[in-house]
């Protein structure tokens, strides 16, 4: 009580807020216990307005036969910073886009989305989704993807498909920055060669085309070797040839480079030609896409129903027809006249094959 007789002249103690003595100063009130702290403006803005809520798009179907067997072993190996569960379906996922990447390129780019939202941090997912956006024609997700997976990995395997994306963008000058910021003699001598067709297509759409012809005069532009990569090569010189008017020169390269895919490729003929089946599944359909397609089989069922039916009536009216009674019409045998010499006609009827007369 000293120390609270300090407080005030008279001697009471100071009352606490509430108002009667000892009463607690500290602690929040009950109202305030019960209110919520007060969210952040942004917070409101985004819970009120439904149009910006995000929804998690759904991923395509696989169907039962894929596993994740179907991935070469060397990717399976990076994906084990996952769970078991979690990479067995990545994996699917990449096998799908393996498969329908040339089929169906829109397809594999969703299969190539759902792997990179399960597993966008390992690099070479980044570079798949890259590749795949690129050959489904979105160079906008191309390039970023293939940007992030060469920062991720310093490689410059992908460097002709970041400048063809910038080309796709509409963006020809950035695309040859891109290009020039590598020295070239580093690079593999397949990536050197699309480089130097994407840089050719860039200065093509600049009406550069002298330098277009330029950008492919590189030391594997060679006819007395042929690899992979010069038949892609040989045509784009043919083809930049022709956009000059060098008619002659493009027809000889033209010619090379039918000469170069014979050669890398020779044609199949019958005898020597073996294809083989290994396995063949059906790829699931979303919801709408098998409806449809149930109803097309539905109509083409009852059609087929209908046609069996008009046969079977033809072929039992075919079938009354050929078991019926066959009634044997005998006509009355010709009477023949003989005459015996005395003025005396006789008349008699044939004989029978049994060499007896008819009788009665």
């Amino acid at each position: 009580m000293a120390d609270q007789d300090r407080n005030r002249p008279d001697g009471r103690p100071e009352r606490a807020s509430g108002g009667r003595p000892g009463a607690r100063s500290g602690g929040p009130r009950r109202d305030d216990r019960d209110s919520k702290p007060a969210r952040p403006a942004w917070q409101e803005r985004v819970a009120n307005n439904p149009d910006q809520a995000y929804t998690k798009p759904k991923a395509p179907p696989i169907p039962d036969e894929i596993n994740s067997a179907e991935l070469p072993l060397n990717l399976r190996v990076q994906l084990k910073t996952l769970t078991e569960e979690n990479a067995e379906q990545v994996a699917r996922h990449l096998a799908m886009v393996r498969l329908l990447i040339e089929q169906d390129p829109e397809l594999a780019l969703e299969h190539a989305k759902a792997a990179a939202s399960r597993a966008g941090r390992i690099a070479f997912i980044r570079e798949t989704l890259g590749v795949t956006a690129y050959t489904a024609g979105d160079f906008g997700l191309a390039l970023r993807e293939l940007l992030a997976h060469r920062r991720a990995t310093a490689s410059q395997d992908q460097l002709p498909l970041i400048v063809d994306s910038e080309r796709g963008l509409g963006r020809p000058k950035r695309a040859l920055d891109e290009g020039r910021s590598v020295d070239r003699n580093s690079l593999e001598p397949s990536v050197r060669v699309n480089l130097a067709i994407a840089m050719s297509g860039a200065r093509l759409d600049l009406e550069q085309n002298e330098l277009a012809l330029a950008e492919l005069e590189i030391r594997e532009l060679d006819p007395s070797k042929v690899f992979d990569y010069s038949i892609a090569l040989f045509w784009a010189y043919s083809d930049t040839l022709e956009i000059l008017g060098r008619t002659e020169e493009s027809v000889k390269w033209a010619t090379l480079a039918e000469r170069a895919g014979k050669a890398i490729n020779p044609e199949s003929t019958g005898e020597s030609e073996a294809i083989s089946v290994l396995e063949e599944f059906e790829i699931p359909l979303r919801r709408d896409e098998q409806l449809a397609l149930d109803e097309a089989r539905g109509e083409a069922e009852l059609k087929r129903r209908e046609a069996q039916r008009a046969s079977d009536r033809e072929a039992t009216a075919e079938d009354n027809s050929a078991s019926a009674p066959v009634v044997e019409v005998i006509s009355e045998a010709p009477v023949i006249e003989l005459d015996f010499g005395d003025g005396r006609p006789s008349t008699r009827k044939p004989r029978n094959e049994d060499g007896r007369g008819r009788r009665g």
